[in-house]
This record gives structure tokens, sequence and C-alpha cells, in this order.
């Protein structure tokens, strides 16, 4: 299994890159979060990678950090998601908002992406619920348990998810959840 690539970069063809190291040169596939992130042709570049061995190829995927790569993982192991599937959710949606979507079961995010439709977005968010979801979403923002409650009541309340989170800020830390909601509703109320 090929894990990890650095060498230079020297083709760049969404979503397909060469990487040359040391004078063997890698086709790679990457998602477009991964591709946006790149150095210019005749740099060098790091890729966490994944190997898929299938009858007819041999196909490298590569991503920017093993977060990318982890989450790719457990995308093709849902039946019914293949490779090119999973690097377009991971282009269409950054893995904070998908662990999100997860978290929140919210189907109509995910079919937004192009290739999923409304039973495949439901199968990601059974199969992934509880896998996705708590690991990488406190990744992205770290809360306690009771603040998850907090956040979770303001989105409610119709507060985006940039709003709530900035309110959950001003929430000292082991705050109840009834007395975190009150004072992050007073925190939104001044702004």
């Amino acid at each position: 299994m090929i894990g990890r690539l650095s060498g230079v970069l020297l083709e760049k063809n969404p979503p397909q890159l060469l990487v040359d190291v040391q004078g063997v040169g890698y086709e790679v596939d990457v998602p477009m979060s991964t591709f946006y992130n790149l150095p210019g042709t005749g740099e060098r570049v790091v890729l966490y990678t994944h190997l898929t061995v299938r009858e007819d190829a041999h196909l490298l995927f590569g991503f920017g950090n093993a977060e990318e790569r982890a989450v790719f993982r457990q995308l093709i192991k849902i039946s019914g998601i293949g490779a090119r599937t999973a690097l377009s959710i991971l282009s269409g949606m950054s893995i904070p908002d998908l662990a999100q979507a997860v978290t929140r079961q919210e189907a109509g995010r995910l079919v937004k992406v192009p290739g999923i439709g409304k039973k495949t977005a439901e199968r990601l968010l059974l199969e992934l619920k509880g896998k996705l979801g708590a690991d990488i979403g406190a990744g992205a923002h770290p809360v306690a348990d009771s603040q998850t409650d907090i956040l979770n009541a303001l989105l409610a309340l119709g507060y985006s998810d940039k709003e709530a989170l900035l309110a959950l800020k001003t929430v000292p830390a082991g705050a109840s959840v009834s007395d975190g909601i009150k004072q992050a509703l007073k925190a939104l109320s001044k702004g």
C-alpha cells in the first residue's frame, strides 16, 4: 500500500496531479479541497494517499492531510459509494460541514453535492452516524457536551452556524445548558 508521497509537483489538471518521486511519476487523483491548497508546479508536495486496486486499474488518490484521507476511507466503505463519489463529496463540502451534516442528519446539504441523490444522502447519513460527526466535528469546533447542547439550541432558534459559534465563545466553559443559552442569547442581542 502506498500511504504517502513526497516529491515534486509536475502537472496539475483537476482532479489529477502528476508527482515526481525520485524519477517515478505518480498520477494521483485529489479532491478539490486538496487541489486548491497545492503549491505551484515545480515545487515540493506531500500527499497522504490511498491506493485502490481493481481488476482493470490501480488508482492512487491523494489528500492534503490524514484527516481527509480517513474521511475518504469511511466514505468508500459505504455500499454504493465509490472512490469518484467520495472525491466528489470531499470536493463539494468541507470535512467540518460534512461532520455537521451527519451530526444533524441533514440530507439536504449532501444532495447539493453533484452525483448525490436523496436516497444516497440518506444512506450516507445513516452509515456515517456515530463514525464521523462526533470525531471530526469535535476537531472542527472543539466544544464540550453542554456546549454542543447550547449550540444546537441556538441553531434550533434560527441563528446561523457562524452566529451561534460566535455566541458560544462568550459562554464560560462549564456553564450549565440553561445558563449558557441565556448568556449566548444576551451576546447575540448585543450584536
